[in-house]
């Protein structure tokens, strides 16, 4: 099964799919293990939760929120099981619950909120940061590619880009550096990609935000990583020993883009340590609209350990969750 997963998870209409097998009961029909992943890949599940979720809210209403935690690491050989709980429906908001589940345990949890449009209200945003447009980028297994046609590449280094690169290339969504390590007036270090769905279907709006909640996951609490100096090729302080999601929220306040586009990901850190890390991200269209607010709290480790107790124990320990 891990070979078809693999295989299916090239097209974002199969990464997405579920079956229903009850009027609340849905199954998932592929799974993807990502590279030097502890488990499935995070924004899989969120996306398979939410069209699950989705399929069991009336189409009046538009999903707003969701709010997820993951408490296991998901086998990609194994179909996960999402059952809806119908929390509420009310005249405006509708809660939906979903507990994803797999060799009977639950994996992870999800709440999310629908609300019937009210496009008549008021609205403000934060402006789009100016940055060069999809065109004048690059895709990043491009850059990639780029950086191994030089000589001085260490073999490992090379051997970890090259399988980066096979990655990036078959994934359903493509990515392109707008601004790396990009530092705000107020000091505030930013990274922004562009990001689209590569071969997508005439999706309806409601499961457009399914794909979106997907690539959201994407290159989001690495941030943190990378502003604690963290890196796979490093040492002990400057070493990565572990990077996985927590927890992860999604807030929309558009309901007709189209993920065929470009959209830009603008992803800050405000704050890490004692072994976690916070980002915050913003999504925008190209024309400047702000789509979707994200929020994403992960472990982020680097490769040290705790003082001893008393008791000649570690109080720490960079391997375990």
């Amino acid at each position: 099964m891990a070979d078809k997963n693999q295989v299916e998870h090239e097209q974002i209409s199969t990464s997405l799919e579920v079956e229903r097998i009850d009027a609340n009961l849905f199954r998932s029909k592929s799974l993807w293990l990502p590279l030097q992943a502890r488990g499935v890949f995070g924004g899989q599940v969120i996306s398979q939760a939410l069209v699950a979720a989705t399929n069991c809210v009336p189409s009046a209403f538009a999903l707003h929120s969701t709010h997820c935690y993951f408490l296991l690491s998901a086998s990609p050989a194994t179909p996960i099981i999402y059952n809806v709980e119908r929390v509420r429906d009310g005249k405006s908001y509708a809660t939906r619950a979903v507990k994803a589940v797999q060799n009977g345990r639950i994996i992870f949890f999800m709440v999310c909120s629908f609300q019937k449009p009210e496009p008549w209200q008021p609205s403000h945003q934060w402006p789009m940061p100016k940055v060069p447009m999809p065109e004048e980028c690059e895709l990043q297994e491009t850059r990639f590619a780029r950086i191994l046609e030089q000589p001085d590449v260490h073999p490992r280094m090379r051997e970890y880009f090259q399988a980066v690169i096979h990655e990036r290339t078959r994934s359903p969504i493509a990515l392109k550096v707008a601004a790396e390590r990009d530092l705000s007036q107020d000091g505030i270090e930013r990274y922004m990609y562009w990001m689209k769905a590569r071969s997508i279907p005439k999706y309806e709006a409601p499961f457009q935000k399914c794909i979106l909640a997907y690539a959201s996951d994407l290159n989001f609490i690495s941030a943190a990583s990378k502003i604690l100096g963290l890196t796979r090729s490093g040492t002990g302080k400057t070493k990565i020993a572990m990077n996985s999601t927590i927890d992860h929220a999604l807030w929309f306040y558009d309901n007709d883009f189209d993920f065929a586009d470009w959209l830009l990901y603008v992803i800050d850190c405000p704050a890490a340590g004692s072994g976690r890390g916070v980002v915050n991200g913003r999504i925008y269209t190209q024309g400047g609209k702000l789509v979707a607010v994200a929020a994403q709290e992960g472990v982020v480790r680097a490769d040290v350990r705790g003082p001893v107790s008393n008791d000649g124990q570690r109080k720490g320990s960079a391997a375990k969750l």
